[in-house]
């Protein structure tokens, strides 16, 4: 059982964690916005992508997929908002640069506040797990290709539910700390401004190729 459980992580791991439509999306908003203003939006991936997953143990998943209509319902609803977050994530204003504790400031070198703006939240990240092609497909994948206990359905199902939910915790966490990291660069405007195109750019980039995965 334990050697099932392990062929089924290391099958989980890349596929799962590979870029996609919501972890690229988690980057770029921990890259744009940082990490405690985006905890909302990774708890709804984290529980809309759990969703998908017992969709897909309990069977829903193939049916719903199955419907021409639902499938492009879920793709249309996916790529209309993946492309509003890449345009949020773009447009997000550069935060200024911390400026020495010794340095002494006049009123007229203050620089003026950043606009405040709200990162991706809890709602929005429900609904591109649960619209996320990708998502429906890796994880169907290993859920049908791997058995922790053979020999009792039930605890096969449970087990690989429970195992599937660590690694999506796991891998939709990393990449929003691995995007936050970009942080630190964004008090230069330039670099700021570049690094939040960037991540925008991967983010459509993602999406093309969820589609044409499907075609």
């Amino acid at each position: 059982m334990i050697e099932n459980l392990l062929l089924l992580w290391l099958a989980a791991l890349p596929l799962m964690g590979s870029p996609g439509p919501a972890t690229i999306s988690l980057a770029a908003s921990g890259s744009a916005f940082g990490i405690r203003p985006s905890l909302g939006y990774l708890g709804g991936i984290i529980i809309g992508t759990i969703a998908v997953l017992l969709l897909v143990a309990t069977g829903i998943a193939t049916a719903l997929l199955a419907h021409p209509i639902a499938g492009q319902v879920l793709t249309a609803i996916a790529a209309i908002y993946i492309l509003y977050l890449a345009w949020k994530i773009a447009t997000a204003p550069i935060k200024a640069a911390r400026t020495s504790p010794d340095a002494q400031q006049s009123p007229e070198t203050t620089p003026e506040p950043t606009p405040k703006t709200t990162g991706p939240d809890f709602r929005g990240g429900v609904m591109l797990a649960i619209a996320n092609p990708k998502a429906f497909a890796a994880i169907g994948a290993v859920y049908a290709a791997h058995a922790i206990a053979p020999h009792s359905l039930w605890l096969d199902n449970a087990l690989k539910i429970a195992a599937l939910a660590l690694v999506i915790v796991l891998v939709n966490s990393l990449w929003l700390v691995f995007g936050a990291g970009f942080a630190r660069l964004l008090s230069d405007p330039r670099f700021g401004r570049l690094i939040n195109i960037l991540f925008a750019a991967l983010l459509i980039a993602s999406l093309a190729m969820a589609l044409l995965s499907l075609s």
